[in-house]
Protein backbone atom coordinates (compact mmCIF):
# COMPACT_ATOMS: atom_id res chain seq x y z
CA UNK A 1 0.00 0.00 0.00
CA UNK A 2 1.65 3.34 -1.07
CA UNK A 3 1.34 6.08 1.44
CA UNK A 4 0.38 9.64 0.06
CA UNK A 5 3.62 12.11 0.26
CA UNK A 6 1.41 14.75 2.10
CA UNK A 7 0.75 11.92 4.46
CA UNK A 8 4.36 10.91 5.80
CA UNK A 9 5.81 14.44 5.80
CA UNK A 10 2.56 15.75 8.18
CA UNK A 11 4.15 12.25 10.05
CA UNK A 12 7.46 13.78 9.94
CA UNK A 13 6.39 17.01 10.93
CA UNK A 14 4.40 15.78 14.05
CA UNK A 15 7.23 13.97 15.69
CA UNK A 16 9.57 16.78 15.16
CA UNK A 17 10.22 18.30 18.13
CA UNK A 18 10.96 21.66 16.84
CA UNK A 19 7.42 21.57 16.89
CA UNK A 20 6.47 21.62 20.24
CA UNK A 21 6.83 24.78 22.18
CA UNK A 22 7.91 24.01 26.16
CA UNK A 23 7.89 20.56 25.15
CA UNK A 24 3.92 20.07 25.03
CA UNK A 25 1.95 22.61 22.90
CA UNK A 26 1.90 21.18 18.79
CA UNK A 27 2.89 24.82 16.74
CA UNK A 28 3.17 24.29 12.97
CA UNK A 29 2.38 26.45 10.63
CA UNK A 30 3.34 24.14 8.00
CA UNK A 31 0.49 21.36 8.93
CA UNK A 32 -2.59 22.88 8.16
CA UNK A 33 -4.76 20.08 10.49
CA UNK A 34 -5.95 22.16 13.73
CA UNK A 35 -6.12 18.49 15.95
CA UNK A 36 -3.32 16.36 15.15
CA UNK A 37 -2.33 12.88 16.93
CA UNK A 38 0.04 13.29 19.94
CA UNK A 39 3.72 13.10 19.51
CA UNK A 40 3.21 9.37 21.35
CA UNK A 41 -0.51 8.28 19.38
CA UNK A 42 -1.29 6.16 22.16
CA UNK A 43 -2.08 9.40 24.30
CA UNK A 44 -4.49 11.10 22.49
CA UNK A 45 -4.76 14.39 20.12
CA UNK A 46 -3.86 17.93 20.51
CA UNK A 47 -4.51 21.25 18.96
CA UNK A 48 -2.19 23.05 16.64
CA UNK A 49 -1.39 26.17 18.16
CA UNK A 50 -0.08 27.83 14.51
CA UNK A 51 -3.71 27.54 12.84
CA UNK A 52 -6.48 29.85 14.12
CA UNK A 53 -9.13 27.23 14.32
CA UNK A 54 -7.51 25.85 17.30
CA UNK A 55 -8.16 28.57 19.45
CA UNK A 56 -11.88 28.96 17.81
CA UNK A 57 -12.14 25.49 19.43
CA UNK A 58 -10.97 26.25 22.64
CA UNK A 59 -13.46 28.89 22.89
CA UNK A 60 -16.02 26.60 21.75
CA UNK A 61 -15.62 24.36 24.97
CA UNK A 62 -14.80 27.06 27.48
CA UNK A 63 -18.30 28.74 25.86
CA UNK A 64 -20.15 25.20 26.61
CA UNK A 65 -18.51 25.15 29.83
CA UNK A 66 -19.65 28.74 30.90
CA UNK A 67 -23.02 28.13 29.63
CA UNK A 68 -23.64 24.98 31.57
CA UNK A 69 -22.25 26.75 34.61
CA UNK A 70 -24.95 29.44 34.29
CA UNK A 71 -28.00 27.31 33.39
CA UNK A 72 -27.13 24.85 36.33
Amino acid sequence: MKKDFNHIHEERERIDPKNYRFGIFYFNKKDSRAVVPKWQRARGWTLNFANPLAYLLILAIVAIIVSFMILA
